[in-house]
């Protein structure tokens, strides 16, 4: 794509929120505030609608976006790795309207309690008619974790999200956290559940033994007679940040090469337009635009990133819009293209955050939604304690929902030491409310969600944290696997994130006292990659995280996060200080 400096200004200015001024729809009713929130002129002859790593969540949900989201090397202070002040000035988004609330941090609670519950797939839904009702032919892209996240989606294999997915008209899908049912269950999907309905596409799987392609690479598709590709590109690392087990048969990988293929192939069969559909993470995905010649467009997932701001990135074939659509259902990505002689000219690009009390829910996907979650309402709405502050997980180091799992681990299994997976996916609570059986399964529902307890030596200790550390701060994309660092109660430490592989972490104390090499000591944890657990006759974290919730008398005091002092890397423009 060919790219004036007009269009490279317009990245700063038409393709960000700024336009859409909140402030004077604040004290309006919902209808009035939805209509000059979401009435967006259509452009072009193309539009693409995206969201990604829903994460499962059928219901209208609060998420608190991070406050440390920290860029270090050449990714220091560019998009994604901005937070708070810093995001909403890229975007032009005044502080305190609701674009602020559904972008940042800031003000959480406050901002909560004015603007209320993101997303729905019920509110969603009208959202997307809305959308397409003034675009024809606009496809809705999904990129992935969207069958996982929730208590429903685990005890119904996944099937709650793609008859809602399915409703809703998603067109396009790649994936990530599916591929956690196992093969067979993700090809019985795809299969059966979205045949001549959804397409499922991903360049980047092919069988173990003779390298045959597992999904459709790409989707072609017809758009007011402009011949669209629409390329999958799958999780690159399941096979590490998932268990191997549950896909055994299949090869992932990046596969920038293939990529090249696929899209140069795309073109011969006559696409004008040729965007991926990915779960790379957003730093990924702005090096492979760098590499990667002929794409238009890449939309993408995995890191959460709610990016009100496109990223233009220069290649020897011209210039590829970078997007990352956020998590949770809270937003919707829509990117408008202009097509002139067989070729991307010009585009707009929004994101559009999900407020449920300004979409009216979809008549037919709010019964849908009512009738899967009927037989387990009872259990879902159980309700285990009182928060007294704000639970929320997403955060490079630690968040309070994780150090409440932190904290359980180690009080019911008499651990010294306890470590929570880096997973981003999670909601938030308010202060008040109630912790529920849904908001605990929330935070912890996966196919392998076992409890355990472990000796390790200081060593060990020490290299575990050191790979994590090395796979979320490794200078090069490419090397980053997936996730944020693993939440570590008891232990205290200091991390330099810009220090080299194995030097990252020092000082590593338990109770003030240094951490000794040789000796051993009671970790406790969750969510083992190694098959044995399966058959270990083991808890389920949320089995014991209930305990101790209920053990608490009814109430649950504001968590104090353990989070690791941080050397080298301040002040930087991802972290709030």
């Amino acid at each position: 794509m060919n790219l004036t400096k007009r269009e490279f200004m317009q990245v700063l200015g038409a393709g960000s929120m700024a336009g859409l001024n909140m402030q004077a729809f604040a004290q309006a009713d919902a209808g009035r505030a939805a209509d000059g929130l979401y009435n967006i002129p259509q452009f072009g002859q193309v539009s693409f609608l995206h969201m990604t790593d829903c994460h499962a969540q059928l219901k209208p949900i609060y998420f608190r976006e991070p406050s440390v989201n920290l860029g270090v090397g050449s990714m220091k202070g560019q998009l994604p790795h901005l937070v708070g002040e810093h995001l909403l000035k890229t975007a032009g988004v005044r502080p305190g309207s609701a674009e602020a609330y559904g972008m940042s941090y800031l003000h959480f609670e406050t901002a909560a309690r004015r603007y209320g519950k993101v997303g729905g797939f019920a509110h969603l839904a009208t959202l997307v008619k809305r959308l397409k009702a003034t675009r024809p032919g606009a496809l809705l892209l999904d990129g992935g974790d969207t069958w996982q996240g929730s208590a429903t989606s685990l005890w119904t294999k996944g099937q709650d999200m793609v008859d809602a997915c399915k409703l809703l008209g998603v067109d396009v899908m790649t994936g990530h956290w599916e591929f956690t049912y196992g093969m067979e269950r993700v090809q019985e999907i795809v299969e059966k559940d979205f045949a001549g309905k959804v397409d499922f596409v991903a360049q980047n799987i092919k069988t173990q033994d003779f390298g045959d392609p597992v999904f459709k690479p790409y989707a072609m598709r017809e758009m007011n007679g402009v011949p669209c590709a629409i390329i999958g590109q799958a999780f690159p690392y399941t096979p590490i940040a998932n268990p191997r087990y549950m896909v055994a048969d299949w090869a992932f990988g990046i596969q920038d090469e293939n990529m090249q293929k696929m899209v140069d192939e795309a073109r011969a069969k006559g696409a004008q337009v040729v965007v991926v559909l990915s779960h790379n993470g957003m730093d990924v995905d702005l090096k492979m635009a760098s590499r990667v010649s002929g794409i238009d467009a890449i939309l993408g997932g995995h890191t959460h990133d709610g990016m009100p701001v496109a990223t233009l990135v220069a290649n020897k074939g011209g210039k590829t819009i970078v997007t990352n659509a956020g998590s949770n259902g809270k937003f919707l990505g829509v990117l408008d293209l202009e097509v002139k002689n067989k070729h991307v000219t010009d585009f707009r690009y929004k994101l559009l955050p999900v407020f449920a009390n300004m979409l009216p829910a979809d008549p037919e996907m709010d019964a849908l939604i009512t009738r899967v979650r009927a037989p387990y309402e009872a259990k879902l709405n159980e309700k285990l304690a009182i928060t007294e502050g704000t639970l929320y997980r997403r955060g490079n180091f630690n968040g309070t929902g994780d150090q409440l799992l932190l904290d359980a681990l180690m009080d019911v299994q008499g651990a010294d030491i306890a470590f929570s997976p880096g997973f981003r996916w999670g909601t938030s609570l308010l202060p008040g409310q109630a912790i529920t059986r849904e908001w605990l399964m929330d935070m912890t529902a996966t196919t392998y969600s076992y409890a355990t307890v472990t000796e390790m030596t200081g060593e060990t200790l020490k290299t575990i944290l050191e790979d994590v550390c090395d796979n979320l701060f490794n200078p090069d994309p490419y090397y980053q696997q997936g996730g944020d660092m693993v939440r570590v109660g008891g232990l205290e430490y200091v991390c330099r994130p810009t220090a080299g592989m194995g030097q990252r972490i020092h000082n590593m104390r338990l109770k003030g006292k240094a951490i000794e090499a040789n000796k051993k000591y009671k970790v406790a944890g969750w969510a083992p990659v190694a098959e044995e657990a399966k058959s270990q006759n083991l808890k389920m974290v949320w089995d014991v995280a209930e305990q101790w919730l209920k053990a608490r008398g009814g109430k649950v005091s504001p968590r104090k996060l353990n989070t690791p002092t941080l050397e080298g890397v301040l002040p930087n423009p991802g972290v709030a200080l």
